[in-house]
């Protein structure tokens, strides 16, 4: 039995986006992905590694976890009435990810540019895991996958991270795990909730090969950690680790006559 057109065509089309990636390999830009709790140092590594970047003459973006336009106000309202089960919370941050990823992070990385995330689809799946939800589903809610080229877990202890944060505010209900501790006093809720949260980062640092850092050691010698790792990491190859999501994105900017993808 002859394939139908449609399916033939559909085929086609993919094979044609599969060399479209294949061939923009080598152009592509970096994804560096820095995780670890609030108070574990990766906005000041990222904003030190980005200037080191800049200095060195490559063209860098910064990606912020959860800081979708599109998103983030719905989250900020269902937050603030504290109205969220661990199964929604999870929903919605994935698809404040997905939007950011195929708005700001992927046409950046298409173009050239290195891509520095602060928090990435591990931040997720670890807050996940720390309010109950297991593994694979909250992976299939963050599906298609788009794996880092480097990913990198900065770890402290609970105590640590609580004593940075209280330094400055009070931990928010969400951020304390209060929806999931049942403790009332925003402290004790934090510490207890970033013990888990912990547990979960070391998990799926092991299960996903992050390089783990000593997020306790002087900012210096952090900083100087993160050069060498970048001096020797190379890249993950799309059509290894990210060909369903680069296809499925792909695609769609194909489709849209105002995408500017530079493809001759």
């Amino acid at each position: 039995m002859s394939k139908s057109p449609d399916l033939k065509s559909h085929r086609e089309n993919e094979d044609r986006l599969r060399e479209l990636i294949r061939r923009q390999e080598s152009k592509r830009g970096l994804l560096i992905a820095f995780e670890g709790a609030d108070g574990s140092g990766k906005t000041t590594q990222r904003k030190l590694f980005k200037k080191w970047l800049q200095t060195s003459n490559h063209e860098v973006k910064s990606f912020r976890w959860a800081s979708s336009p599109l998103v983030k106000p719905l989250i900020k309202a269902r937050k603030g009435a504290h109205s969220l089960s661990p199964q929604e919370y999870c929903l919605l941050y994935a698809a404040d990810f997905r939007h950011q990823l195929e708005i700001k992070i992927l046409p950046a990385l298409w173009a050239g540019k290195m891509v520095i995330a602060d928090g990435y689809l591990f931040t997720g799946l670890a807050r996940d895991g720390a309010r109950g939800t297991n593994l694979n589903w909250a992976l299939n809610a963050y599906s298609p996958l788009f794996w880092p080229d480097v990913a990198v877990y900065f770890a402290v202890s609970a105590e640590t991270s609580r004593q940075r944060v209280a330094s400055e505010k009070v931990p928010k209900y969400y951020d304390a795990g209060m929806d999931v501790t049942n403790i009332d006093d925003p402290y004790e809720s934090y510490r207890q909730f970033m013990t888990r949260l912990n547990q979960e980062y070391q998990a799926l640092a092991s299960i996903f090969q992050m390089t783990t850092i000593d997020g306790e050691l002087s900012i210096y010698e952090q900083h100087r950690t993160i050069r060498q790792l970048f001096r020797e990491a190379g890249k993950r190859p799309w059509a290894d680790w990210n060909i369903d999501a680069m296809v499925e994105w792909l695609g769609r900017q194909l489709q849209t006559p105002e995408a500017q993808l530079g493809i001759e």
